[in-house]
């Protein structure tokens, strides 16, 4: 058995966080941590199979101008490896199926849900039941927001986290929809929306302007499936692994590690766990 843990980022068509997710990566203690141009994978160069880790990252693919990551959907959905007589998506599920982890930040989330990768019911992971779209306020959101964390969810990365997150989000497109209300309902009732926007108390989900920035249904900035092994999110924690990239840190004392960096360690330590 591979006995590195191994994170792949995903990185090209208008992605910009990829070396930030590869440090989170690094930090939270993967022993590897490759950024590659989706254009290596899909010409065979580049495996899925060979990593525990998928990161889907944030930026403007496409230039947020073809809907959100909606082409990029279409692509991964229907794109063939190169001399391998597979489709690329062929590689998504089968990296589901054996176990491994996948974390969607911004334009990451709206590819997942997109794909129909989240919420994921029932091991269908090309069904789309969800989307994000325009924020309520009809503009790009660039703060910080509170996040309530759900303790019951089944989330992997989540794992341990009391209270809440402190995160920023940097999107247009961020607002959660369901298509029916008994999607929403099983997403509640399974605690599959890990993540809340709230107050600085870290209490009940807010939809005011601007603690919630988008208008997202219940509040919901992040979800998971029911494995917790895929969670995707609007907020960005590979922009908050350390404290001199929190907005006061100036006038704070704050503990060395950002906010984020918890969701890396726990993958790691799942993989470590798990699957080597």
């Amino acid at each position: 058995m591979e006995s590195k843990t191994r994170a792949l980022v995903i990185t090209g068509n208008g992605t910009n966080c990829e070396n930030e997710a590869a440090h989170a990566c690094r930090l939270g203690g993967f022993d590897e941590a490759v950024i590659a141009h989706i254009a290596e994978i899909l010409s065979g160069e580049l495996r899925l199979d060979d990593f525990h880790f998928l990161n889907l990252t944030g930026g403007f693919l496409d230039g947020d101008d073809l809907g959100s990551a909606k082409a990029q959907a279409n692509r991964l959905t229907h794109a063939a490896v190169c001399g391998s007589g597979e489709k690329l998506v062929d590689q998504f599920i089968r990296f589901i199926a054996d176990g491994k982890l996948i974390l969607g930040v911004c334009n990451g989330f709206q590819l997942m849900v997109k794909m129909g990768m989240l919420p994921g019911f029932d091991g269908h992971y090309l069904s789309q039941s969800v989307t994000l779209t325009h924020n309520d306020c009809g503009r790009f959101q660039d703060r910080w927001c509170y996040l309530k964390v759900d303790d019951a969810s089944p989330c992997v990365f989540t794992a341990g986290i009391t209270g809440g997150l402190y995160l920023p989000v940097r999107h247009g497109e961020g607002k959660m929809l369901c298509e029916s209300d008994a999607v929403l309902a099983r997403i509640e009732q399974e605690h599959l929306s890990v993540l809340k926007y709230s107050g600085p108390d870290y209490g009940e989900p807010n939809m005011q302007f601007p603690a919630n920035p988008n208008g997202s249904t219940n509040a919901i900035a992040g979800l998971c499936d029911p494995t917790g092994r895929l969670m995707g999110l609007m907020p960005h924690p590979e922009a908050f692994v350390h404290y001199t990239q929190h907005p006061r840190w100036t006038r704070e004392e704050l503990p060395e590690d950002g906010d984020g960096l918890v969701l890396y360690k726990n993958a790691a330590e799942y993989i470590r766990e798990n699957l080597i």
